[in-house]
């Protein structure tokens, strides 16, 4: 009688991986989001840029690749190299990696250059995908759904990189950053043999207009955010003063406040005014101009603007552009302060109460940025 061999330790991952293939290729999309959070550095850094290039050409290969062969029968691999049949056995999981990696990456680009509501949608957007990418349904879609989320990453990519190499933002510069984003995979379409033409409009045009219209659409509503611009600090202050290189902000809050930035509780005495100083990452050669809006909440009408100032900031400065706006005609309540692109796209914002008070001795404190 013989004996059962027992199966080796890479046998037993491929079995596993055969019978399991949806769960370890969101795993891989999951892993690939973690190590981008702990990777990512400056939007502008070449190495960061190479990177992503260097992702978004082994995806297309990929499934191009695997467009071309279907309908052909499944190739003998037997007596190929060792990396031929790895490639064959793991490629669908090395895309989802490598576009875990991407979209993480853009998610981190976006979330820092917009307020929260905004960053938090796009987020939950790339969850419903990740979510979305385990649901049988979805998955039936194959490649089209595959060249979709690439044809999204492309336009991400594009979004920051043609505004970083113009030094500048706009209507103008979002249109050709996604002609530019539109262009590897149309042409990749449009050069597939002619037999082939017609499901490669059907599985990569088509996807692809799609999330050119849903970019479109989301610019128009103001739901993108402006990236490669974002605000990593925003605070209001009674004084804000220009020492040598550096800035000296004035403020009255308690230690224990310690969630807030600056006076974001106001008490303003007679002759005061609000200061709000922010700092405004921009790449380095950037040039280009904000607008900071004051609103004040009416209790009939709800928000409504009190002043806008234009502020020209330029890039380059690790920590950020540093600048600010005051306000010196003011009336108690709630306040909000946007800073915003010249196309109306929100970078960050600030809430305080102002509440007026008597004329009282103080002492301020003193921080230095």
């Amino acid at each position: 009688m013989e004996l059962a061999q027992t199966p080796s330790g890479i046998e037993r991952l491929r079995l596993y991986y055969s019978r399991n293939e949806g769960r370890v290729a969101a795993v891989f999309f999951a892993a690939g989001f973690t190590f981008d959070i702990v990777t990512t550095g400056r939007i502008d850094s070449w190495l960061t840029i190479a990177q992503q290039a260097a992702y978004l050409a082994v995806i297309t290969g990929i499934l191009l690749h695997m467009f071309l062969e279907q309908d052909q029968p499944a190739p003998d691999l037997a007596g190929k190299s060792v990396l031929v049949r790895w490639y064959y056995d793991y490629r669908n999981a090395l895309v989802h990696f490598l576009m875990g990696a991407l979209l993480s990456l853009y998610a981190i680009f976006y979330f820092k250059s917009s307020s929260l509501l905004v960053s938090f949608g796009f987020l939950g957007f790339l969850v419903v995908l990740l979510l979305a990418n385990e649901l049988k349904r979805i998955q039936s879609l194959g490649l089209p759904f595959k060249f979709a989320l690439l044809g999204l990453s492309f336009l991400s990519f594009a979004a920051y990189l043609v505004p970083i190499a113009l030094g500048s933002i706009g209507l103008g510069v979002f249109l050709l950053s996604m002609l530019v984003g539109s262009v590897p995979l149309a042409a990749a379409a449009w050069r597939v043999p002619a037999d082939k033409f017609v499901r490669a409009r059907r599985e990569i045009l088509i996807p692809l207009g799609c999330v050119v219209i849903g970019f479109l659409s989301f610019y128009y509503f103001r739901l993108i955010p402006p990236v490669p611009l974002s605000i990593p600090f925003i605070g209001v202050y009674h004084q804000v003063e220009r020492a040598g290189d550096s800035y000296r902000l004035s403020h009255e809050r308690p230690a224990w406040r310690f969630w807030h930035n600056g006076d974001q509780s106001f008490y303003a005495q007679p002759g005061d005014k609000v200061y709000v100083f922010f700092r405004v990452f921009s790449p380095a050669r950037f040039s280009d101009q904000v607008q900071m809006r004051w609103y004040w909440k009416d209790p009939a009408r709800g928000w409504t603007l009190q002043d806008s100032i234009p502020i020209r900031i330029v890039g380059g400065r690790e920590q950020g552009f540093r600048g600010y706006g005051l306000k010196s005609n003011y009336q108690p309540g709630e306040w909000k302060v946007q800073v915003e692109t010249t196309d109306g796209r929100e970078i960050g914002r600030v809430y305080f109460d102002l509440e007026a008070a008597p004329q009282t001795p103080r002492t301020f404190n003193v921080d230095t940025d």
